[in-house]
């Protein structure tokens, strides 16, 4: 039995946030508590996070996995709604967006992290620099996690993170991690293209990059602007993590992308 934990706040069209790996649905908390009076927002704990059940390591995740984790909330079931997701959110979000297209009105992309893509559109420089973060995590999670979890924490964040995190947050930080052991497997095991991806998200999608993003992602935000010019594409001085540790750069393009 899949438990689902989501939080409920505001009124207007109704909204689904989905958050970024070793985080959780409270990264979306401001924006909720500063727009609740534009939109009904819905934060949703993806797999493994608060109280949402822990993933059956018997199979492997994929994003469909996560998307389904709305089938239980009822307020959605036949209603319009839009997505935002950020990072790993926002490769579940791409997937909602495709499993739910005739309920989808808006999209909103926050430095989605579709990796796969990278390999498929012959990125291998990009592409080979993702394998050594995943490979750092799928090797090291029974072996040496604190090593996996510094080297993630400073891929992200930058050099220095890690050492500096005082020693309660980093124990923090290494439990909430744990489910992005799995989320790999989500993101490497989708197989849909580049092309593929025009035609099915919606017209209305908008991606929100950061001016001092990793290369990975960096790239990736390329693609999307090369081969869908119709979106709109919206950038905040910042990095990756910016929708955490600085939602007053994000949440206005957020908010202006979903108006």
């Amino acid at each position: 039995m899949q438990d689902v934990e989501f939080f409920e706040k505001g009124i207007g069209p109704k909204v689904v946030l989905f958050h970024s790996s070793a985080s959780g649905a409270g990264q979306w908390k401001v924006l909720m508590d500063h727009f609740k009076d534009k939109f009904h927002f819905i934060s949703v704990n993806l797999i493994g996070y608060g109280n949402t059940t822990a993933w059956n390591q018997n199979k492997v995740q994929t994003l469909l996995d996560q998307v389904k984790l709305l089938e239980k909330i009822p307020s959605l079931s036949g209603s319009r709604f839009s997505i935002v997701g950020h990072s790993f959110g926002g490769s579940v979000a791409m997937k909602a967006a495709k499993h739910y297209c005739d309920q989808v009105e808006k999209l909103v992309l926050v430095e989605p992290n579709p990796f796969y893509l990278l390999r498929q559109e012959k990125k291998a420089e990009a592409f080979a620099e993702v394998l050594v973060l995943r490979n750092k995590i799928k090797t090291e999670f029974n072996n040496d996690w604190e090593q996996a979890v510094s080297f993630f924490a400073d891929y992200w964040n930058g050099k220095g993170t890690w050492r500096n995190l005082p020693e309660i947050q980093k124990e923090r930080f290494s439990i909430i991690l744990k489910p992005n052991y799995f989320e790999w497997d989500a993101v490497f095991s989708e197989e849909t293209s580049l092309k593929a991806w025009k035609k099915i998200l919606p017209i209305n999608t908008t991606l929100i990059g950061a001016t001092n993003t990793v290369r990975t992602i960096r790239e990736l935000n390329d693609l999307f602007r090369l081969n869908c010019p119709n979106w709109d594409f919206k950038n905040y001085s910042g990095g990756h993590m910016a929708p955490i540790t600085n939602p007053e750069l994000v949440n206005p393009l957020i908010i202006d992308s979903l108006m």
